[in-house]
């Protein structure tokens, strides 16, 4: 199959005379981010799309995204007839761009949900990241965008977003970057749908007890009791989530803030209670009875989340792999937990000559109840641009090992940060 032919779109995008962002503005912001990726050096992206305008579309979204809380809440309204969940694309813009026709487009009756994770490894984080951004801006009540661990300072330095923005936006780049690091910070962790679906990047999440202070006599001042040790941990509260700091540019991973650590990088495991992520270095482990608990005492149906893609399933032999871009990895007696990967032939460079060539997959949500996934499963658009990639892979540190937590915090946030799998 030929690559397909995309027209040339000629003229710059400019911000709308009324900073109204219409369906035919983002069908012009799509054209030109399709041709550009196919026809053009990376570093010419700003003569289609100018940096005043990419600032415009940050800063727009920023404002809606800061306001959203850490849980989004989705009512199914009667107009609306589906919701797609999707999960971690990781700058793959060819492929999302077909799953936003295949699934049909955002609109009234149409609802998505993504699970994060927009950037790094691929060659177009920024694009369809921007992209996204435009639709969030356009429907904002129709498009929600969760954070992903990669939405954060540390994995976008390393895994290539950073150097992604300043080779395509050259001078202009790092205020480019650093308005996407806002954007980062202000990406809600968790959506629940129609009362009985919770969505996050990563997963569930410890309980942080807060206790008063003996120390504190006359002050407001509240102890943090942190449920750091196996045998003390347990799952939190949404009322715990709600209240969770989700404005650092790292997730911190010791100290009182760990719930948005947690909801970003944890994983789950057929071994029974909560751990430590002991592979990733932040975040938990947790097995089928903690899903059963949390599905149970919140009156869920199911968990959808993501994070894992086919180069760390395969590692976890006790899981089903990635292949299909989904696994169902805990069924229980009040539900199910799903693991989503929507970026299919991940990662899209790879050292290794034998590739994963796993495919991609979304979800749809139907009335009357929502609670019945549809999974749709599709493969890479092919062949992809050719390009070189923003991160040296075949030396970056691998998914699966943990890295030396102490050197991560480089003073991009006074909480501290950790990272280990990087999906």
């Amino acid at each position: 199959m030929g690559e397909p032919s995309v027209p040339c779109p000629h003229i710059a995008l400019s911000w709308p005379p009324d900073g109204s962002v219409t369906l035919e503005w983002i069908r012009r912001l799509t054209a030109i981010l399709d041709w550009s990726s196919r026809n053009l050096p990376p570093s010419d992206l700003p003569t289609l799309l100018p940096s005043p305008v990419l600032l415009r579309i940050l800063l727009a979204a920023s404002d809606v995204l800061h306001k959203e809380p850490n849980c989004v809440r989705i009512q199914a309204d009667e107009d609306l007839s589906s919701v797609v969940v999707v999960g971690d694309v990781h700058g793959q813009l060819h492929d999302v761009l077909f799953l936003l026709e295949d699934a049909g487009f955002p609109g009234e009756d149409r609802l998505f949900v993504f699970n994060g994770d927009y950037v790094d490894r691929g060659a177009w984080g920024l694009e369809t990241f921007v992209l996204l951004l435009a639709w969030k801006v356009f429907l904002p009540h129709r498009v929600f965008l969760l954070r992903g661990n990669h939405e954060s300072k540390y994995c976008t330095a390393v895994y290539g977003f950073e150097n992604e923005v300043m080779v395509k936006y050259g001078d202009q780049g790092k205020q480019v970057y650093r308005k996407c690091l806002r954007c980062f910070e202000g990406l809600p962790l968790a959506s629940i749908i129609a009362d009985c679906i919770y969505t996050a990047h990563g997963g569930l999440f410890r309980s942080i007890n807060i206790t008063p202070s003996k120390r504190s006599k006359g002050k407001k001042g509240q102890k943090i009791v942190t449920n750091s040790n196996t045998s003390s941990l347990k799952l939190g509260s949404l009322e715990e989530l709600s209240k969770a700091r989700r404005t650092v540019l790292d997730p911190p991973w010791e100290g009182s803030n760990l719930i948005p650590g947690d909801v970003l990088w944890s994983d789950p495991s057929l071994d029974l209670g909560l751990s430590p992520n002991e592979e990733r270095g932040i975040g938990l482990l947790w097995g089928p009875d903690c899903t059963e608990e949390f599905l149970k005492k919140n009156q869920f149906k199911l968990i959808i989340r993501s994070h894992e893609g086919p180069d760390a399933r395969v590692k976890r032999h006790n899981l089903t792999g990635m292949d299909a871009g989904y696994t169902i990895d805990h069924d229980v007696e009040s539900g199910k937990l799903i693991t989503l990967f929507s970026a299919p032939d991940y990662p899209q460079f790879q050292a290794s000559k034998e590739r994963y060539n796993n495919r991609g997959a979304y979800i749809v949500l139907q009335p009357p109840d929502f609670s019945t996934p549809f999974f749709h499963t599709f493969e890479a658009i092919k062949p992809r641009p050719q390009v070189s990639a923003y991160y040296d892979y075949e030396e970056v540190i691998d998914s699966d090992e943990e890295l030396d937590l102490k050197s991560m915090n480089n003073g991009s946030s006074t909480e501290g940060v950790a990272s280990g799998q990087t999906h």
